[in-house]
């Protein structure tokens, strides 16, 4: 007798993309938007390299790369309880440093040569290019990749913590690019004067730029990624939360960059005075802001798990570790030393941010705020689960048993429940004989 698979199947119907066409098809879109980020990566080396030289281009590029992996790994280690894809990441980095840098270059220089010609102030053109064109441009160039990630990656833009991480690392990339230019052009300046040492015009521009704000143009670009999280949890019912809270995280994002570019312009310590009290608060208080999203996903995760604990989908002290990072990577690290190395460990990483996702599908499904493919989407997340319970399951018990409280390993369920997990297919099902 033929055994039914344990999640819904579904034929497609006409529509859905069964025989798409040829520019529907993925490896076009990927292929076009490799191109488009490759063309603009030529365009923006040539560009920089032109205003800078290229001892001046090799120069600023070895300064410029020196935070980038600093931010990475922040925003990777923010984004290790829900851990996105890697070409997301990719994705983000390469926009902001190639195409939003492009975009900012070109359209930066260009409304400063209107300015000077169309004003009887000249010499006002590049103090409101970079006060009030600049953070309209960059800010606008580098939402484009949070934009895009959160229309065309939607399952992997659940929240907070996600715009957050996007959008940091496209400012990252975008930083990284507008470092390039900025080190090369005062390495050439110091070339034509003469200067050298910490009284050099590149050591300044290292100190403000790497040493004391590598983390300003993320920043003002996070308060964008908060404003696409906060929508991505809103209903689908809520169009115009769904619109407007990105546009006033943009905008919050334009205001804060402005302020910024604008400090030089307050008087002589105008720029530590508002570095002092301003930037770094905010910079503080965005950090708090990111790390408590992070606890608070943690504890999502071990308050709506043990429903599917009781349906027997997974193990009664999963909730429990699947809550802790310190457990997570102690289940990944047995994974790898007693199950078969590093394979081992990655389906355990794999089960875990599955588990994970799992839990916040449920979470907005009990807030009323699932889509219409909840049901679809729980039963792919369980079968992927199912896959790997035969690896991930006894280092998920390990590490319960070593790192486990003075506590019930999992909380009760919720009161209300968005739908009753359905159980394993008695074929799959542990708990029968």
């Amino acid at each position: 007798m033929a055994i039914s698979p344990p999640y819904p199947t579904y034929s497609p119907g006409p529509g859905s993309g069964a025989h798409p066409h040829w520019w529907q098809r993925r490896w076009v879109r990927y292929g076009a938007l490799i191109t488009l980020l490759a063309l603009s990566g030529l365009v923006i080396l040539a560009l920089v390299r032109r205003q800078t030289g290229t001892e001046g281009f090799l120069v600023g590029l070895g300064l410029a790369v020196l935070p980038v992996p600093w931010l990475i790994a922040a925003f990777r280690w923010l984004d290790r309880v829900e851990p996105g894809p890697w070409r997301n990441l990719v994705f983000a980095f390469a926009w902001g440093a190639c195409a939003a840098a492009l975009i900012a270059i070109v359209a930066n220089s260009f409304a400063t040569k209107w300015i000077a010609t169309s004003t009887a102030d000249p010499a006002s053109a590049d103090t409101l290019g970079a006060t009030v064109i600049a953070p309209i441009v960059e800010e606008s160039a580098k939402a484009a990749s949070v934009l895009l990630v959160f229309l065309f990656r939607r399952r992997d833009f659940t929240g907070i913590v996600d715009g957050v991480v996007i959008a940091g690392v496209t400012a990252t990339g975008f930083a990284f690019t507008e470092n390039i230019l900025y080190l090369g052009t005062a390495f050439g300046t110091d070339q034509l004067t003469g200067d050298s040492g910490i009284a050099s015009v590149t050591a300044a521009t290292f100190f403000v730029r790497i040493v004391m704000s590598p983390f300003a143009h993320p920043l003002f670009t996070v308060l964008t990624g908060i404003g696409f999280g906060i929508s991505a949890l809103s209903s689908e019912r809520q169009h115009a939360r769904r619109a407007l809270l990105p546009l006033g995280g943009l905008l919050l994002a334009m205001s804060m960059h402005a302020f910024w570019n604008g400090s030089s312009s307050f008087g002589e310590f105008g720029f530590f005075a508002v570095y002092g009290a301003f930037m770094l608060p905010a910079f503080g208080l965005l950090t708090w802001l990111a790390i408590w999203t992070r606890q608070r996903e943690l504890r999502t995760v071990r308050e709506e798990l043990p429903a599917y604990v009781y349906a027997g989908w997974l193990g009664p002290a999963e909730p429990f570790v699947l809550g802790s990072m310190r457990a997570r990577r102690t289940a990944r690290d047995h994974a790898r030393r007693h199950f078969g190395g590093r394979p081992a460990a990655r389906a355990v990483a794999q089960y875990e941010a599955y588990a994970t996702s799992l839990a916040f599908l449920r979470h907005r499904g009990r807030r009323g705020r699932a889509g219409a493919d909840f049901v679809v989407r729980e039963q792919e997340l369980l079968a992927e689960l199912w896959q790997r319970r035969g690896v991930a399951r006894p280092a998920l018990e390990y590490a319960a048993r070593v790192s486990a409280p003075a506590r019930p390993l999992y909380a009760a369920p919720a009161p209300y429940w968005y739908g009753r997990p359905a159980a394993p297919h008695p074929a799959h099902n542990p708990y029968r004989s």
